[in-house]
Parts: C-alpha cells; structure tokens; sequence
C-alpha cells in the first residue's frame, strides 16, 4: 500500500510505502499525484520512505514505477529515497544514471535530513 504524506511542498509529492506495493497503489495514489503536481509546476520532486512496514513490490508496480520515472524523465528535480531494504538500495543505484536531476538514497535512521534535502532549493 502507497499512503500520502502531509506537511511538504505542493511541489513534493510525499508518499510512504507500507505492505506489498502493487499495480493498483500506482494507479490510484501516485500516478494521480504526479499527473496533478505536473500540471501545477514544470519541475517536481519526489519523497518515497519504504520504512519498516514495507515488504515488497509485486512486478506490475515496478514495471509501473519504471513508466512514471521514464515518463517525465526531465521533470524530476528532486528525489529522495528512504529506505534500509537492501535489494531497493542496489536497483536505485543500478538506474541513478537515467535520472537527470538529483537522486539520493538515505537509511531510515535520516529521515529528518532527507526530509529537509528534498525540500530544499540549495544542491
């Protein structure tokens, strides 16, 4: 399951990760929060915590996740990560180079930081 989360920028789109991640999460909470945020700013970011509760994502969503990234490949400004699931650390990290704007990758213990990264206009 894909839960929004409050308290960011307009221009953030906010989510956390809980459970298995499938298809349907995609359809009906992130893609609508990319295709709204899209059309309210030329640029936008992204912060995704798969924290403790998260235990996978079924193929479908990644094939989804992979679509919405390359989709708007040159809108993506910003993209923080929060994760401690290795196999998530090393795919992010397999893919940074299709990524055009800024992609970090934090561990659950830097919430606050990455919070404040992908909030912030400095590099």
């Amino acid at each position: 399951m894909i839960e929004n989360i409050e308290d960011f920028p307009d221009s953030v789109i906010a989510l956390i990760a809980k459970g298995q991640v499938t298809k349907e999460d995609y359809e009906q909470v992130l893609i609508p929060k990319v295709e709204g945020a899209l059309k309210r700013h030329d640029k936008i970011r992204l912060y995704y915590e798969l924290g403790s509760q998260f235990s996978g994502i079924d193929p479908s969503a990644a094939w989804e996740d992979l679509r919405v990234g390359v989709g708007h490949l040159t809108r993506w400004e910003r993209v923080a990560v929060v994760t401690d699931v290795d196999w998530m650390k090393h795919m992010i990290s397999a893919f940074r180079f299709l990524m055009p704007g800024q992609l970090r990758v934090f561990g659950t213990a830097q919430t606050s930081e990455s919070r404040t990264w992908v909030r912030s206009t400095e590099g």
